[in-house]
Parts: structure tokens; sequence; C-alpha cells
């Protein structure tokens, strides 16, 4: 039997329930506040990533799927989608436009990971960005929207972790002075991170190990050495998620695996999901669309795991599929003789038109006796049973009170219609 490859997995119908809920409240709260919805591409020049993600970052050097597209150029599908979304603003003259842009979108993305709970190699992202704008109100807005999209999911058990990442001038500096530290105790740091020092001293502080966790106590950190400006928005974003309420720890060991955050720097947790806890985080990223070709343009925003919230949410109030009208036949001897041919075809076009009409309605198409029809109409709760057993006939039956009478065909969607929705 061939199935899915492994790390990605199947939407079935039970699941898809779940994730329409989780899109409605998406849609809800970012489009109040003013952000439309776009989507890119699912794959992109390999040299968008290397250039706006960062080369050193394990995304591109691990992670990314990348392949020849038989003519010598190299492309790659999405890994995240900040990176693409920028592209698109740039290509298209959103520049141009009166500023900040607000951008939602809910796309899959693609990561060669080690596939684990909640951790796949193709999974969906709900994402937001805010491009034009470098106010710390944006910053704060945007955490308190994904904020408002956990609480509406249930999302339990949740953390806020915050930090600064200050400028690039600011970083260069202190990344300096991180190796020289990382240098000086390299013995007790794992293979891995000391292989990376040069290339990407700050995921020292990501590191599961738990000698290099024990020597990065003492490290050098970021968040006290920011510039002066860097510091007052920090203070300024501070301020603001205290007014709307918003709890967060301060986390100056907070880091991410992309290369393009300036400034503001955000992750949300949940205990639920265990060591992986992570469902969603952002930042600013004051330098991306300068990186890949564009203008000089303040940004931020952040992406948070479909699979991931899901797992930590609770119990999505579902609504009950509504079926008004379910459409059954039943031939007699003589129409059975002749295959039963015009009464389905009565069936169909009253299944049509009742749709065509605003009824949920669905037909007999599995070659059911009566008996099987009404149970699978009982199955599917369908509040009305039409039989049709001639042309121009029909038994409507009500399923809950089990009345039922013979009626016209032409009159069954009008008594559908008329007797209305159930409170």
């Amino acid at each position: 039997m061939i199935q899915a490859p492994r790390g990605t997995f199947d939407v079935l119908p039970e699941d898809a329930a779940r994730r329409g809920a989780l899109e409605h409240h998406a849609r809800r709260i970012l489009e109040r506040a003013g952000y439309r919805r776009i989507e890119t591409p699912a794959f992109e020049a390999t040299e968008l990533f290397a250039r706006g993600v960062g080369e050193a970052t394990d995304i591109v050097q691990k992670e990314m799927y990348t392949f020849d597209d038989g003519g010598g150029r190299s492309l790659t599908l999405r890994p995240e989608g900040t990176a693409p979304v920028c592209r698109a603003y740039v290509q298209h003259g959103m520049h141009k436009l009166p500023q900040p842009v607000k951008l939602w979108y809910l796309s899959s993305f693609f990561r060669a990971e080690a596939p684990q709970r909640g951790r796949y190699r193709q999974f969906w992202q709900v994402g937001a960005e805010a491009i034009g704008s470098a106010e710390p109100e944006a910053d704060a807005e945007l955490i308190v929207l994904l904020a408002e999209l956990l609480e509406a999911l249930g999302v339990r058990e949740l953390r806020l972790r915050l930090s600064s990442l200050g400028s690039p001038e600011t970083r260069a500096a202190y990344r300096a002075e991180l190796i020289d530290y990382l240098r000086a105790h390299e013995r007790q740091l794992a293979p891995e991170v000391r292989a990376r020092i040069e290339l990407n001293p700050l995921r020292a502080f990501d590191s599961s190990d738990r000698s290099t966790r024990e020597a990065m106590r003492s490290a050098p950190k970021l968040l006290d050495r920011l510039a002066a400006d860097d510091a007052e928005h920090f203070a300024r974003v501070r301020e603001l998620l205290d007014d709307a309420g918003i709890a967060y720890d301060l986390d100056p060991t907070l880091v991410r695996g992309l290369d393009y955050y300036t400034r503001t720097l955000f992750e949300f947790e949940s205990a639920r999901l265990g060591a992986q806890s992570g469902v969603g985080g952002g930042g600013r990223y004051d330098r991306l669309i300068e990186q890949i070709g564009g203008p000089r343009t303040p940004a931020c925003g952040w992406a948070a795991g479909v699979e991931r919230m899901l797992l930590a949410a609770g119990e999505l109030p579902l609504a009950e599929p509504v079926l008004d009208l379910y459409v059954a036949t039943q031939t007699s001897a003589s129409d059975a003789k002749r295959g039963g041919g015009q009464v389905r075809r009565a069936a169909f076009a009253l299944a049509l038109d009742a749709r065509r009409a605003g009824l949920a309605a669905q037909l007999e198409l599995a070659g059911r006796g009566l008996k099987g029809q009404l149970k699978q109409a009982d199955r599917l709760r369908a509040r009305y049973v039409a039989i049709v057993s001639e042309p121009g006939h029909a038994l409507l039956r009500e399923m809950e009170s089990g009345e039922q009478r013979e009626l016209e065909l032409g009159q069954v969607i009008h008594e559908v219609l008329r007797a209305g929705h159930p409170a």
C-alpha cells in the first residue's frame, strides 16, 4: 500500500472542520484590524531565502527543499512566509501605497526537519505582516492580535517570551563580544555549537545541551547592550503591552532561526506541547526588504503553526452541518424495468433546484433501498426527506416528527423553505 511520505499528513474531513474554525478566527481577528489576505507561490527563487533568511541559518543550510527547474534556475519550496510576502511587496510596488501595508496569509510550508509531534515536513502557518511602519505600536498590535487568536482558539498554558535584538550595528559589536566569550568557554560547548561559533554564535543560547546551557548562563546579553533609541523603542513596546494587559517574560536569551530580525523579538509557547513548546512568534525586520532588493522599509510580523495551535487548543465549538433536504428514490416495478431512469432524473433535478434555492441538499448516490436511504438521511441529520417515486410527485417526510405528505415536485422546495431553519 502506498502511504503519504514521512513527515506529511492528510487533512481528513473530521480534521478540516477544526482547521476551518481556526481560519475563521484568524480572518475575523486580523481583517477587522485592517490586514488583507495574500498568498504567494509554493516555490520561490532560492536566492530569496539565502539573502533574506540568512545563509548561516539551519533553514538554509539543512532544511530547504531545493531543486533545479530544468532550465538551470534554482528554486526552493518556501520554508517560511515573511520573505515571500516581502518579495511580493517589492515586486508589485506596494511601497507606493499608503503605509503601512497590512497583510495576512494562511499557507503551507516545507522544511526537511526530523518529524515529531506537531512538527512536520509539510506544515501550515497563519502569518501577519505590517510593512512600512517603524512605530512600536505596530509591534505591540501584532503581538496583541496573535494573543487574541490564541485566546479565541482556547490555547492553554501560554507564555509570552519577549526580547529585543537591537540594530544590526549593535548586534555586530555584540556578536564579536559573544564570539570571544564562546572561544574562552569552548570546552564546555557542544560540538555543533563549537562548529558554528563564527557562523552563528547567537544560536548557542538555543542549545539544548546541558553543558552549553550552563556556560551560557554567564554569557553577555544583547538586551544589556542596546543603543538608546533601540532601548526606547523596546520600552515603548513593553508599555503598550502592559496597557493591553498582555503578560510576558523578558528573556534576553531568546533567539529565532532567522537572520532578518531587528529590535523586537517574541515567541508564544504552550506547556501543553512539551519540549517543542513554541506555537507562534516573530518580530521586527527593518532591513529585510532592502536585503532582497527593495527600498529600506521598516516592518514587523509573526507566524503561528496551524498544527501546533490545534494541538494546544481546547475544544473548538463547531457548528453542526445542516442538511435541509435528502432526496431519496423509490422506483415502481414498471419504472425499475426501464432502469429507473425517469425517477432518478427527477430526483437529480430536485436536488439541484434545492441547492439553487439556497438549501443544503444531498441526493442518494449509493444505490440503497428505501430503508437504507432513510437510515442514511437520519445519519446525516436531514430535516426533510423527499422520496421521489414517480417523475412528477414526491413524498415529503419531516424527519423529527415523522409526518409526511404527498406533494407535486414543484411544491417540495417551497414547503422546506416555508418551514424555515430550526432555532
